[in-house]
């Protein structure tokens, strides 16, 4: 059988009053050029949403990972929508395109990308996230407790199919270098990576066999564009159940809202609020960071579902203590640990406060 490719690929170009909401006229121009890309058979099937300000495209077609064809398709949408969101003089309209001219591949040019492509089981279903306000390594804690950790997730240690464990790819993202790490030999390797969300975050884990399991689009726009446009709001894609975790262990980290970078200006620790996607709308201080969690069942290539997994009153205390934790972050007003360290803030707006004061600073005796 020929393997089915899922690509999530997601953009920032335009939004009503501030960073809040993508219009939904782009969204619609968006549906029609992937129809058009269906229509011709390029795509087999296509979910269009947003989070917050982003649009995420989820596209199925048997074309493989970083197909020039595909990629363009959704570089296309993003540049049609961009063209309506000039006209609408929204907010930052096509702040996620570095480029108005393609050139074969999207990634680096401004989009996130999560793609995978595998043999279609009996049954598969196929979980994806998409964030607003944060960053990629924002995915590094909820990943790693759902393909690493007992205490989430049950099969590994009740699923004889889960025993083997499980490889992450690891991108350090400063030096343009990578490590496949396996668990649960490495797990304490691992988190000592992992815990550096700004610099190392999972790219992609396998099965020991090879197989994929998850994939995450790990761009980093500032350091790409070499100044602060926009925080990078990753997207995810997560296999579940037969061989896998299931989908319950997969959206079960989620249930704790920890801290993330992003929310403000892109320079501030916040945290990440699971909500349903017509509540993804990171109003507060442009926040605090959402995700959501989009089921569906892969079919033959194509889409059945979503299920808005996060619209359940199961997670209303979760929102309540990512309200309450917005409040006690923003007590701290412009200090750490709310604000970013310095090292983080060297892509954003605050260099050029820096510049300014440098020739008053005096060597001390």
């Amino acid at each position: 059988m020929t393997k089915t490719t899922i690509s999530v690929i997601k953009a920032d170009v335009g939004s009503v009053s501030g960073h809040g909401v993508a219009h939904p006229a782009l969204l619609d121009i968006c549906e029609d050029t992937l129809e058009n890309a269906r229509e011709t058979g390029l795509l087999n099937d296509y979910y269009i949403t947003r989070c917050g300000d982003d649009i995420d495209m989820i596209m199925t077609h048997r074309n493989g990972e970083e197909n020039e064809e595909v990629h363009e398709t959704a570089f296309t949408a993003f540049m049609k929508a961009t063209e309506k969101a000039r006209e609408l003089k929204l907010y930052g309209a096509g702040q996620d395109l570095l480029s108005d001219t393609f050139s074969g591949n999207i990634k680096g040019m401004g989009p996130g990308v999560a793609e995978m492509e595998f043999k279609e089981r009996p049954s598969d279903p196929v979980i994806v996230y998409c964030c607003d306000k944060t960053e990629p390594g924002a995915f590094n804690l909820p990943l790693y407790k759902i393909f690493a950790d007992p205490f989430n997730t049950a099969g590994l240690v009740i699923d004889p199919s889960l025993h083997d464990g499980f490889k992450f790819e690891v991108f350090d993202v400063m030096e343009h270098r990578k490590v496949i790490m396996e668990c649960p030999e490495e797990s304490y390797d691992l988190l000592a990576l992992l815990g550096s969300t700004g610099r190392y975050v999972i790219k992609r884990i396998f099965k020991k066999n090879g197989e994929i399991a998850a994939a995450v689009s790990t761009e980093r726009l500032n350091l790409m564009a070499g100044q602060y446009v926009g925080k990078d709001d990753p997207v995810a894609v997560v296999r579940a159940q037969s061989g896998f975790p299931a989908a319950g262990e997969v959206i079960e980290p989620f249930a704790f809202p920890h801290l993330v970078s992003g929310w403000m200006r892109g320079s501030h620790n916040g945290p990440l609020m699971p909500t349903s996607q017509e509540e993804a709308n990171p109003i507060r201080f442009d926040g605090p960071p959402r995700i959501i969690g989009l089921g569906f069942q892969v079919a033959d290539s194509e889409l059945i579902g979503p299920v808005d997994l996060f619209d359940d009153p199961a997670f209303d205390p979760t929102r309540k203590e990512a309200a309450n934790i917005a409040t006690y972050m923003r007590r701290h007003g412009p200090f750490e640990p709310h604000r970013l360290p310095s090292e983080e803030m060297e892509y954003t707006s605050l260099p050029g406060v820096l510049t300014k004061l440098e020739e008053r600073f005096k060597k001390m005796d």
